[in-house]
């Protein structure tokens, strides 16, 4: 009903084949396989009906709910982050900006020699309905038994592609589903997919959030506290409690790029030191943090825990460092010749 309702009643004369039985579960609805009359394999994803209806009214009923109960600590600042979150689900929910984000990324990554994008079909596309070619490969969770090498160069492919979408796109996949990453060992290559959770970033954050990133790999402090203020995580009045908690946790996480030796993934781990430091966080905190940073730092999370399950050894500080050199150059370019229509560019929002 649903390829009716958005394809059009033809659609099935646009498909030499097309299974009645989802091949896979998506976040909002399923996956069904298709083959073109060429001969192209196809994944169709489809919504689930009344999704988008009641996504408002499930997140304000769960708000209400955390209000009543007191579930939640107040410098968590719930109503921020279940606003973003409805925010991101509402996206999800809208296959034609998901479309759009999956065309930007394969325009983005088109030379990447690592990942590639699978190329929409926007014939078989619409508002609750998704066809992209078939991506071919196993999810990150089946690659912890490869070689060290291979899991290895896993992992610092994944953090180079975070590094890259931040700093060098300003512009990123945030859900870091490892069902999203498929590793095809015959091709030595990652299809990424779903790009419902994608989202941009403005100059301003990222300027100040990789000035963060490095003072924490540099165990510089004072610097960390400084940026963090002007990134607005710190409002400049919060207690000596609550900074030297803010910058232990920056330290902590810095800690994977502090050295310029490999960092073990598998023998160390930020979130042991990084748990202990939550209670003070939030005890203290006197503002929310930027709305970007909601979805940034799921994503970093999920990209530090995917090198934890990989147990990868990565040179990240070098990673870093190159990433870091490229951005200031490009800052400086764009400085000197900046664009007619200002900073935004043109990517789905």
């Amino acid at each position: 009903r649903v390829l009716a309702e958005e394809l059009g009643p033809g659609w099935r004369g646009r498909v030499a084949a097309f299974a009645p039985s989802p091949f896979a579960a998506a976040s909002l609805g399923q996956v069904h396989g298709a083959t073109l009359p060429d001969g192209t394999a196809l994944a169709v994803k489809i919504q689930y009906p009344g999704v988008a209806r009641s996504i408002r009214s499930d997140v304000q009923n769960l708000l209400a709910l955390l209000r009543l109960t007191k579930a939640l600590p107040r410098g968590l600042f719930a109503d921020n982050a279940l606003r973003v979150l409805q925010q991101e689900l509402e996206w999800e929910c809208d296959y034609r900006r998901e479309a759009e984000c999956a065309r930007t990324f394969r325009r983005l990554l088109r030379d990447d020699p690592f990942f590639v994008v699978p190329r929409v079909v926007p014939e078989l596309s619409a508002g609750r309905v998704l066809t992209m070619e078939l991506g071919m490969g196993i999810p990150l969770d089946r690659c912890r038994e490869l070689r060290q090498e291979l899991r290895d160069e896993l992992g610092a492919q994944l953090l180079r592609l975070c590094l890259r979408e931040l700093l060098e796109f300003r512009f990123m996949q945030t859900d870091p589903n490892w069902a999203n990453y498929l590793y095809d060992a015959g091709k030595h290559r990652v299809t990424l997919l779903d790009f419902g959770a994608s989202r941009s970033f403005p100059r301003e954050f990222t300027d100040h959030y990789i000035e963060v990133v490095r003072a924490a790999a540099d165990g510089d402090r004072e610097k960390v506290l400084q940026k963090s203020r002007d990134l607005k995580f710190l409002t400049g009045f919060e207690s000596k409690a609550q900074e030297s908690a803010h910058a232990a946790a920056a330290l902590a996480l810095g800690e994977a790029f502090a050295s310029p030796d490999p960092f073990d993934f598998g023998a160390r781990s930020c979130g042991s030191r990084f748990q202990p430091l939550l209670p003070p966080l939030l005890r203290g905190r006197l503002a929310p943090p930027p709305d970007p940073a909601y979805s940034l730092h799921r994503k970093l999370a999920g990209t530090f825990l995917a090198c934890v399950r990989l147990r990868a050894r990565i040179r990240c500080r070098q990673l870093l460092e190159d990433a870091y050199a490229r951005y200031r150059e490009r800052a400086g370019a764009e400085r000197e010749h900046p664009e007619p229509n200002g900073d935004d560019r043109e990517h789905p929002e």
